[in-house]
């Protein structure tokens, strides 16, 4: 069975990767790893964050997991062809804003504090508001996009003596997978579901919002949906073969 380390500790991300990519993975999250560094996300891109995430825990992972490990440790797995970290950097692209929040939405109202989910949730939504004010509906389109990226743990004994060529060989072998959502903005949330600007973004193709259409029509309509879809037939195609 292929296990992934999914790097987040995002319980709602983790549940629509699940349900989307089903059971043929064993899943890991971040929170199985408490000590996994923190991973700066200070790329321009969507991609350039999903490949340093991914790329920085799997080396993380290779370096400090024993591959001494019994068959029945979780650790056992780590340093086989078939373990992956698996990253994903995603946000909402607004035309009347240039694209903003973009790489920035989760922090879109400023920095991440000591706040909960829901309260920075609904401070990104507020300001996203206030600064489309004054935009009339037809202007008011975006779009969700994610791209993820998916590394190979490598065991300390494989890794190059220079860490810079080291980093940029995992670079260029990361896969990459892309998906992206039309949409537009409402004038104010609806709907209870979902997370993040969900109540905000009603999808190309209908009348509601994320957050009144339910988790089942999201996660065939969304932008991580789409990329985790590409995924998944990326490893049905025998991508894991062709890289060992």
């Amino acid at each position: 069975m292929i296990t992934l380390l999914i790097a987040t500790r995002n319980t709602h991300k983790v549940e629509e990767i699940r349900t989307i990519l089903g059971g043929r993975f064993q899943y890991r999250t971040l929170n199985d790893f408490p000590d996994a560094p923190k991973v700066v996300e200070d790329a321009p891109t969507f991609a350039g964050n999903a490949i340093k995430k991914a790329v920085e825990l799997a080396q993380w992972v290779g370096r400090t997991q024993s591959p001494q490990s019994t068959v029945h440790s979780p650790e056992s797995t780590l340093h086989s062809p078939q373990f992956f970290v698996l990253a994903d950097d995603s946000g909402l692209e607004v035309d009347a804003l240039g694209g903003a929040p973009g790489v920035h939405s989760a922090r879109f109202a400023g920095p991440e504090g000591g706040g909960s989910e829901n309260s920075f949730s609904a401070l990104n939504n507020a300001k996203l508001l206030r600064l489309l004010k004054d935009v009339p509906a037809e202007k008011r389109t975006g779009r969700f996009r994610c791209v993820l990226a998916v590394s190979t743990v490598v065991p300390q004994e494989r890794e190059s003596a220079s860490p810079v060529c080291q980093a940029t060989e995992a670079e260029l072998l990361a896969e990459l997978f892309e998906g992206a959502c039309e949409g537009r903005i409402t004038q104010a949330p609806r709907g209870q579901g979902g997370f993040g600007y969900d109540p905000l973004f009603v999808p190309e193709g209908h009348e509601q919002t994320f957050g009144e259409l339910g988790q089942e029509v999201k996660n065939r309509l969304s932008h991580r949906a789409r990329a985790l879809e590409k995924l998944k037939q990326w490893f049905e195609g025998g991508g894991v073969e062709r890289r060992a």
